[in-house]
């Protein structure tokens, strides 16, 4: 019996071990406000840019106020998430940053908030039977101090917790970059064609213009400089403190001369050029959406840097834009454009079949872009050997070109692709020394051979990348002077109400791919990692079920069944894990209390009494 107590006394120490032991490594975690953060875009743990901004990046201390209302469960858990990320700057600063918490009481607290720019609001919970609700009314708020700048957060929503950080560190950059009078300056090349002005992301509100991309840019990240850059014909040089140039989309040639321009502000190493051009021409406020192919020359800039650019419209059924549209008789219909690819990234997919690389910085952890009427980019690896040429967005393999003089891209258009099928890669981007694309051929414009240090390119053979075809085509188009107080004509109906769900479902992502390229374009490495916070968590992968190919072969219904087939894979897919997680860890659990005990029988039976 004494060696039978003994056994017994040893195995309730080694337990009692093991439990004092994760007692105290859940005490050490929860002291030093450590976490370990398995999340794909670390949602529960600060990112490495925060922590890089706030750490090397402040040059005096910031002092952060959180103005915060408690008394209902869904701000005191908004509120404890608040405190615990702000603890996590401040750790990481180094003691360059430090936040209070005020939940203001007093009028002379509430008239403080108030002074500082934050919005006093109510806040309400509704009760689980949904007869009663809850309102609790005060700030929630973020006030930052940095020299002599203050910033602030008016108003959080303890109803949207997505994206947090990335604000916080957006605000923190901001007013760190006013203080020191940091500016990132970026260029656009003035030329005849779409620019970053055109109101063309929605259709026109109450006669007045929709708004434009280069608008909500500096809005929404004011420390970016959009400066316009003139070339005068090629007479003038580019300004070397840019960071970097983007070329659009012309209506006309370029010259050897302002090609040669561009070339020369490349080569002076650390520098980026972004082209967002390709050989599909649409008017604006042209209903009938023709378009003509011309690369109006830009095709002898980058082909010098080793991507051809050819005289084509990529068209793929299997990626085409789908949206619902609600007809005349209130029912849905789908609108459906083959020269509109919208691509998704795969994680299952391989390197030379990836469609979308969030990888990459531009596209980085986007889940899906939308590449309207793209041409088809060829890469020459051999023509930059000391360049890394890399596809980031390319067709499916079912995607076929159409290379005529003029293309009609009407949505009423129902033909079948023709030619021959494949994947056609439509971004293309490259990091390196470059070799100069056109040394020698302009008159008076002295060119390196080489660039000085390692330069970034992209080009996104996608004219309207950042525009809304539809919005674009069926914007009214412009009046005279004289006849603008009469009020803007009404444009294309049946364009304008496509153009609204466009911009719902795709121009979202659009912009924020356009923030992370300006980011690319700067090398702001810190920026770009809290911008993966904007992102939701991360979608469960379905590996085992295949995705649905649609091929242009497949008619409306043959398509629609290949999508719910889809779903249900999913649906039994998700029903075997949930009983797989249910019942796996029972069954383990069980197996080791079997196991300990029949250790523990076979221990006896090696004793007697």
């Amino acid at each position: 019996m004494e060696k039978k107590q003994r056994v017994a006394t040893l195995s309730g120490a080694v337990v009692a071990v093991i439990a004092v032991a994760m007692v105290l490594v859940n005490v050490i975690f929860f002291a030093k406000n450590a976490r370990i953060d398995m999340t794909e875009n670390e949602r529960f743990t600060l990112s490495k840019g925060s922590a890089n901004l706030v750490s090397t990046g402040l040059n005096e201390n910031m002092k952060v106020k959180l103005y915060v209302t408690r008394g209902l469960p869904k701000t005191d858990l908004f509120v404890q998430d608040l405190v615990n990320l702000m603890s996590e700057y401040e750790q990481a600063s180094a003691g360059k940053l430090t936040y209070e918490v005020i939940e203001p009481k007093t009028d002379e607290q509430r008239q403080e908030a108030k002074d500082a720019g934050l919005q006093e609001a109510a806040f309400g919970e509704g009760s689980e039977t949904g007869d009663q609700a809850t309102i609790a009314q005060g700030f929630m708020g973020v006030v930052f101090e940095y020299g002599a700048e203050k910033e602030v957060i008016p108003i959080l929503s303890p109803d949207q917790t997505e994206g947090l950080e990335f604000w916080i560190t957006n605000k923190i950059r901001q007013i760190r970059d006013r203080a020191d009078n940091i500016d990132t300056r970026v260029g656009v090349i003035v030329k005849e064609g779409i620019k970053l002005t055109d109101a063309n992301l929605v259709p026109p509100q109450g006669g007045r213009p929709g708004p434009n991309i280069k608008g909500i840019l500096e809005q929404a990240f004011p420390f970016y400089k959009i400066e316009d850059v003139d070339l005068q014909g090629g007479d003038a040089e580019i300004d070397a403190t840019l960071s970097g140039v983007i070329v659009m989309q012309a209506d006309e040639d370029w010259t050897d001369k302002e090609l040669a321009r561009i070339d020369q502000f490349l080569m002076k190493g650390d520098k980026s050029l972004l082209v967002i051009a390709g050989a599909v021409n649409m008017k604006p406020s042209d209903a009938s959406m023709k378009a003509t192919l011309s690369t109006h020359g830009l095709d002898k800039l980058l082909g010098g840097y080793g991507i051809e650019m050819k005289k084509d419209v990529v068209l793929d059924f299997a990626v085409q834009m789908r949206i619902p549209v609600q007809n005349q008789l209130g029912s849905l219909e789908w609108i459906t454009a083959p020269g509109l690819l919208q691509l998704q990234h795969d994680d299952g997919a391989d390197a030379n079949e990836q469609l979308l690389d969030n990888s990459f910085a531009g596209f980085f952890r986007l889940p899906e872009l939308s590449f309207p009427y793209p041409s088809t980019l060829i890469p020459h690896p051999e023509t930059q050997p000391e360049v890394k040429l890399t596809t980031v967005a390319r067709s499916t393999e079912y995607a076929t070109v159409e290379e005529a003089e003029t293309v009609d891209l009407n949505l009423k258009k129902a033909d079948k692709p023709a030619g021959e099928a494949g994947f056609h890669a439509i971004a293309i981007s490259g990091e390196g020394i470059f070799k100069s694309a056109m040394q020698g051929k302009a008159e008076g414009i002295e060119i390196p051979e080489k660039s000085a240090s390692p330069s970034r390119i992209l080009v996104i053979a996608s004219p309207q990348f950042l525009a809304n075809p539809f919005a674009r085509a069926g914007n009214p188009p412009p009046m005279p002077p004289q006849m603008a107080m009469m009020g803007a004509m009404g444009g294309d109906r049946n364009l304008q109400a496509i153009a609204m769900p466009y911009a719902r479902q795709y121009l979202q992502t659009t912009i924020l791919a356009f923030k992370n390229l300006l980011d690319w374009m700067s090398g702001d490495q810190d920026l770009l990692a809290a911008s993966a916070k904007l992102q939701g968590d991360s979608n469960l992968l379905y590996k085992d079920v295949p995705k649905p190919k649609i091929t242009p072969e497949d008619s409306e219904e043959a398509a629609n069944k290949k999508l719910e087939d889809y779903k249900a894979g999913r649906k039994k897919l998700q029903v075997k894990i949930q009983w797989a997680l249910t019942l796996i860890p029972s069954l383990l659990f069980a197996a080791f209390g079997l196991l300990r005990w029949r250790s523990r029988e076979s221990g006896r039976d090696k004793y007697t009494v």
